[in-house]
């Protein structure tokens, strides 16, 4: 019984020993004890080197940590070939992302090799392979514009002088875009201040070429359209690479300061300009009725000439056809114009017959009133 007294199961130690006799001065237990219990140290480094052997390592075969290994940490991760052709696969990943790009249906891009002009591509996917060959993608179609004029700038780049020695403000937007890629970009510095110099000096020479009053009524459009041609003939000069889509006339008044004056000057105008044109109505429908006149007076003056001259000719063509049957039976052509002139003069008259009464006495006897009777029947018959 003496033996056993280590403990009431029989396996309190040896030779009457403690538990704490069997221990290492380290901690660890004694290798002939409990054999088949790890220990905490003994899992750590299984751990540690599952992990080495996960990210690439080698282990050692024996589960403990590699010699020289202290008891506060290891050595790093070592790189293999498999790290190696990651990073590889990775970089050649992003080289591609960075040489791929997509152009818009309304953009361009053009390519550069050390910064000159390589090509000019359109829309879709491109490729170019960076760093060596880089790129710049601008809108081409898209209409730009830039306002010139005082109430848009705010200076005075829209007072201009006119060819009548008058100053007008001047307000217009100049719309452009693209038509060249390449020669927008390598020939122009500020292309929008390039542009807006251009069309300020081009509508100058214009309005010094012209009146105030077309430039106020009615010459808008042609001065648009002018100034249209010569902007884009300047900028075709440069090489530019611009096109101008148009020039949005949107005002053109008097300075400010004299506003008020001048529309009272145009009013007066206009009244004149009213009068003038009721004046010239007036004129031109008396001149019409006077000319009118005249022609119908002329007219009727050829009518008579022509009837006047008709007549005669007509007599005389009678009077020698009357000779030449006189000529030919004179006797009785001359009774016959006695007959015919008596006919003409007796044929108006009122005849009054008196005859002598029987026992050779004269009287006024009655008489059948014939004239009466015949002017009564013209009457009846009217």
């Amino acid at each position: 019984m003496a033996g056993n007294s280590g403990g009431p199961w029989g396996g309190g130690g040896n030779n009457g020993g403690s538990d704490d006799d069997n221990r290492k001065p380290g901690g660890g237990r004694k290798p002939g004890n409990d054999a088949g219990i790890p220990e905490i140290d003994e899992l750590v480094n299984k751990g540690r080197e599952q992990l080495r052997v996960l990210m690439g390592g080698r282990g050692d075969g024996s589960g403990n940590r590699p010699n020289g290994a202290g008891g506060g940490g290891g050595e790093g991760p070592e790189i293999t070939r498999g790290m190696v052709g990651l990073g590889l696969l990775g970089a050649a990943a992003l080289w591609v992302f960075a040489s791929i790009y997509t152009v818009k249906p309304e953009e361009q891009a053009i390519e550069l090799l050390f910064g000159k002009h390589l090509e000019t591509n359109g829309e879709g996917l491109n490729f170019a392979p960076w760093p060596l060959v880089t790129y710049e993608i601008q809108p081409v179609t898209t209409e730009r514009s830039i306002d010139i004029g005082t109430s848009r700038s705010g200076l005075d780049a829209g007072l201009m002088l006119t060819g009548d020695e008058n100053i007008v403000d001047i307000d217009f937007q100049v719309v452009w875009n693209i038509s060249d890629l390449e020669l927008y970009l390598f020939n122009l510095a500020d292309p929008p201040q390039t542009i807006g110099a251009v069309a300020e000096s081009a509508m100058r020479e214009i309005i010094a070429q012209s009146q105030l009053a077309p430039i106020l009524n009615r010459d808008r459009g042609s001065i648009a359209e002018r100034l249209t041609d010569e902007i884009q003939l300047t900028l075709d000069s440069y090489n530019s690479g611009v096109n101008i889509v148009r020039v949005n006339f949107n005002k053109a008044d008097p300075p400010e300061p004299v506003i008020a004056s001048f529309r009272k000057v145009q009013d007066a105008e206009q009244e004149r300009d009213r009068v003038q044109n009721v004046a010239d109505a007036y004129a031109n429908r008396v001149v019409a009725e006077a000319r009118g006149e005249a022609a119908q007076i002329l007219e009727q003056a050829e009518g008579y000439r022509a009837r006047v001259v008709n007549e005669a000719e007509g007599e005389a063509s009678r009077f020698s056809a009357v000779l030449a049957e006189y000529e030919r039976a004179p006797e009785v052509t001359r009774k016959r114009l006695y007959l015919e002139t008596m006919e003409r003069v007796l044929g108006g008259t009122d005849i009054i017959i008196l005859d002598e009464g029987a026992g050779g006495g004269q009287g006024v006897v009655p008489y059948l009133p014939l004239n009466e009777l015949r002017r009564t029947q013209d009457g009846g018959s009217n």
